[in-house]
């Protein structure tokens, strides 16, 4: 039986392999994450519980109980026809390089190598901006913990924010550069601890809340509460800032295509998955939140533990109760930084062995010993915490950071996803398709995302200061300004040299998305999805 199970796993190691190298790349990584840990690794970067905690901050102001509850629910349906249209792309080119490597693939060849570079860009500032925003979180809520501790007579500055801040990034680095096997078998640990994590505070916060801060169901489902200035709509639509900042970077399960087993099929019903288990368990907490919050919104935004979330579970379960629950709040956030850095490093090597970053032939180097883009993985937290140093700049500023983490990715999100309708390409899909559904599925994904990717680079409030202005636009910006004029340098310009992902190994036939041999590369497709109903 053990032979036999290793000789079906060794046919889906080889398809996984073909397929690669249908694409041009050779296999480097191990491929040792399974589906369900190649699942774990979405599902732990949205992280739901704690996620919510740190973007709580800004569904209260605008909108409170009914924005947490029916925002979260408007939102989450949109999200899964973004990670739907995405899932296509990832079954049909699972590697590493995905969105921008999707993009050149699809796109029509006078505009395929600039379009590639400006997503590959986007993504790269998009998954720091997340590991910065993520670590941010963690962050605050371990000073949150330490304010609550005190019997909330602690308030952290933001040095001493920071200075945790900074310990959280080098940890994180520290552990991404251990051996995959390693760092695979830590997602289905993180997949654990956040599903019990989340099915306890949805059980015990409503049993352990006091009558003072229970909540009826019309205050909890109908009260709309907005201080931020905006107009009631508007407020509703900023308010979709907390699901979309949570249920995102689910492109971190592409990133990691060349290191799992039977990618075309694992990778897309990983995003699926981790999208719609979030978008339900997410709601039920947002609702167990609005029914337990108490009425006093300012006490529970201007609490000197500093954390909305901290203070609600201090109200409901008492000092030492929100101490045991919140530490594991902390701990389970922590994993979802150290599963971001992970991914992001993943997509900056893929990036760097196309020769479009920086020092690229340096990023692109693969440890001897560990085997993994040790390299990669510190660029990626020396990024991080140079935007971290935002925070002494103000509240304003660190807002930027989540809200650029969403803008980043979804401009990178959305030119693929466009590319393979608009693009001159003979797209093969691969074993998870929509069919009919495609096409009004990736046009309501592109224009949520257009949408949203202009609402979220509005300021908080109406007639800000300079102090309190969205500063998204200002280093998104400016980061992809600098990539188009290094693009078009004279002379030394990617223009004059960037063709886009550059194969590793020879292609067969010259097998791509947009090859006319399209169907050698099916049939390889379809030997990956064959090889593990084999195995099942």
């Amino acid at each position: 039986m053990d032979h036999e199970q290793q000789t079906r796993r060794t046919a889906i190691e080889q398809a996984d392999e073909e397929l690669l190298a249908s694409l041009g790349y050779k296999q480097e990584f191990q491929r040792a994450f399974t589906g369900l840990e190649t699942f774990g690794i979405a599902f732990s970067i949205i992280g739901l519980l704690p996620s919510i905690a740190s973007v709580l901050v800004y569904s209260i102001p605008d909108g409170g109980p009914s924005a947490m509850v029916w925002g979260w629910l408007v939102a989450s349906i949109f999200i899964l026809f973004v990670g739907m249209s995405m899932a296509e792309l990832a079954s049909a080119a699972p590697t590493s390089g995905g969105l921008y490597f999707w993009t050149h693939s699809l796109s029509s060849p006078r505009w395929r190598n600039l379009l590639a570079w400006i997503v590959g860009y986007a993504n790269t500032v998009g998954s720091i901006a997340s590991v910065a925003s993520i670590d941010w979180g963690c962050a605050v809520q371990i000073t949150a913990a330490a304010s609550i501790g005190s019997g909330q007579t602690y308030t952290a500055t933001n040095a001493q924010t920071f200075g945790v801040y900074l310990a959280v990034v080098l940890t994180h680095a520290v552990i991404c550069c251990l051996g995959t096997q390693l760092l695979a078998r830590l997602q289905t640990v993180y997949v654990v601890l956040n599903i019990l994590l989340c099915l306890a505070v949805i059980i015990a916060l409503p049993a352990a809340t006091p009558k003072e801060f229970r909540n009826t169901a019309s205050y909890a489902l109908g009260n709309f509460t907005n201080t931020s200035g905006w107009p009631n709509g508007f407020a509703f639509i900023l308010s979709f800032l907390a699901p979309l900042w949570t249920i995102c970077s689910f492109d971190s399960s592409v990133h990691i295509s060349e290191e799992a087993s039977n990618a075309a099929t694992a990778v897309p019903w990983a995003i699926v998955y981790a999208i719609g288990i979030a978008g339900v368990l997410g709601w039920a907490i947002n609702m167990a939140l609005a029914f337990c919050m108490g009425t006093d919104l300012d006490n529970i935004m201007d609490s000197p533990v500093g954390q909305p979330m901290a203070q609600i579970f201090f109200n409901s379960f008492g000092q030492k109760g929100t101490l045991a629950l919140w530490s594991i709040v902390v701990l389970v956030q922590y994993m979802m930084g150290s599963s971001m850095v992970l991914a992001a490093s993943r997509q900056s090597f893929a990036f760097s062995r196309d020769g479009a970053l920086p020092f690229s032939k340096w990023l692109y180097r693969m440890n001897s010993f560990t085997k993994t883009p040790v390299n990669t993985v510190w660029f990626v937290a020396v990024f991080s915490i140079l935007l971290g140093l935002l925070a002494f700049a103000g509240d304003s500023a660190i807002n930027a950071i989540f809200a650029m983490s969403i803008v980043a990715l979804y401009v990178a999100y959305a030119i693929p996803i466009a590319a393979r309708f608009l693009g001159d390409n003979d797209f093969v899909p691969g074993p998870f398709n929509l069919g009919m559904f495609s096409k009004p599925v990736g046009f309501i994904a592109v224009m949520w995302m257009l949408f949203m990717g202009i609402v979220f680079l509005f300021p908080t409030s109406p007639g800000p200061t300079v102090a309190d202005m969205n500063y998204t636009i200002v280093v998104l910006g400016g980061v992809l300004l600098l990539s188009l004029i290094w693009y078009y340098f004279p002379k030394y310009g990617g223009v004059h040299w960037f063709e886009g992902p550059i194969p590793t190994i020879e292609k067969r036939a010259q097998e791509s998305m947009r090859s006319s041999t399209s169907d050698s590369v099916a049939e390889k497709k379809n030997a990956v999805s064959v090889s593990q109903q084999e195995a099942s």
